[in-house]
This record gives C-alpha cells, sequence and structure tokens, in this order.
C-alpha cells in the first residue's frame, strides 16, 4: 500500500513564506497570493483554523500569520515575484490611507483635550487661590468642559471629511491590485 502512495507521487520542492496581516484582510491575501503561485500550507494552517494560540495569533489579537508554500519550479518566477512585490506595496498603500482615515482625526481630539485640561486646572489654581478668584474659576471651566465635550464631535467629523477624501484613492488601489492579481493569473496558466 505504501509502495503504491510512493509510486503517484513526483518530488516538487516548495518555497514557504508567513505573511502576518489582520484577520479582516486574509481572505483578501491569500485570494491574492494564489495568483502568484502561492497556496496554503495545509501542514501548519489546520492549526491556524483549530485556532492554536502559539502558531495562528500574534499577541495583537487583530493579526494572524498566514503559512504559504509555492512550488519552487513555476514557470515566469522572475515575472510574479515582480507582480507580487507591486501586490504587496498596493496592500501596505491600502493600509497606510486607512490610517490616514482618523490619524488627523485622533491629533485634534487630543489637542483640545489636553488645552481643555489645561483650562481645569487654571480653573482649579483660580478657586483653590487666597483670596478664591471664583468669576476667573467660571471663564476657565466653561472652556474645559466645552473642550472635554468637542473631541467626540471633531473625531467623528474629521473622520467621515477624510474618508471621503481617501476611499476614491483607496479603490484605485483595489483596481491596480486586481490588475496586478489578473497578470499574475495568465502567467500562471
Amino acid at each position: 500500500m505504501s509502495e503504491m502512495n510512493q509510486q503517484n507521487k513526483e518530488f516538487v520542492g516548495y518555497e514557504y513564506m508567513e505573511v502576518s496581516a489582520d484577520t479582516s484582510k486574509t481572505s483578501f491575501l491569500i485570494d491574492g497570493y494564489k495568483n502568484f503561485g502561492w497556496e496554503i500550507d495545509t501542514n501548519r494552517s489546520e492549526k491556524v483554523l483549530r485556532g492554536n494560540r502559539r502558531t495562528a495569533y500574534h499577541p495583537n489579537r487583530n493579526k494572524v500569520t498566514l503559512y504559504l508554500k509555492r512550488n519552487r519550479e513555476i514557470m515566469n518566477k522572475m515575472e510574479l515575484s515582480g507582480l507580487q512585490r507591486k501586490f504587496e506595496a498596493c496592500v501596505r498603500d491600502i493600509e497606510k490611507l486607512e490610517k490616514s482615515r482618523s490619524i488627523l482625526a485622533i491629533v485634534l481630539a487630543l489637542a483640545v483635550g489636553i488645552i481643555s485640561t489645561a483650562c481645569m486646572a487654571g480653573s482649579v489654581f483660580a478657586v483653590t487661590a487666597q483670596p478664591p478668584r471664583i468669576v476667573l474659576c467660571i471663564l476657565l471651566a466653561i472652556p474645559a468642559f466645552t473642550g472635554w465635550l468637542l473631541p467626540v464631535f471633531f473625531f467623528k467629523r474629521l473622520v467621515e471629511i477624510r474618508s471621503k477624501a481617501v476611499n476614491p484613492l483607496i479603490k484605485e488601489k483595489l483596481d491596480e491590485i486586481y490588475e496586478i492579481c489578473e497578470k499574475g493569473s495568465k502567467l500562471l496558466n
């Protein structure tokens, strides 16, 4: 029986690759890498699918490691590798664009929050001074409380505005990725 299995199998040398990815992007990346000759390494992926935390998940639970393999003797390997690098660059660009949606909003919200906290500190110092300066305390407390409430609305609005600007760019990058994957798929066939 074992002789029969050995006779039907030919030797195939593989090269291996590990890719760290957000859990939300795993299907997208697996589909993309298939167009460059990569396939899921079933010897290691079963552990990933069962959720073995040592091999599958990063300390950051939103990340997962994809274990891929590809035939070393694949045709058009140089061209596929070049297309793969372009694919990976586009994926990185998309990640940067997605992060850019909220970075400015976070910075502005934090700045407003810190300034309002400074106003509250001034208000506390004004009320605890000898003699207490109640009017100054009230004048500083109003912008402090306002500054603590406004960042929520600033953040949401700025993310909305930035998303409208970034979404067309992300769509362009996705179209570029699909073209690259299509070229890779044609090279494989």
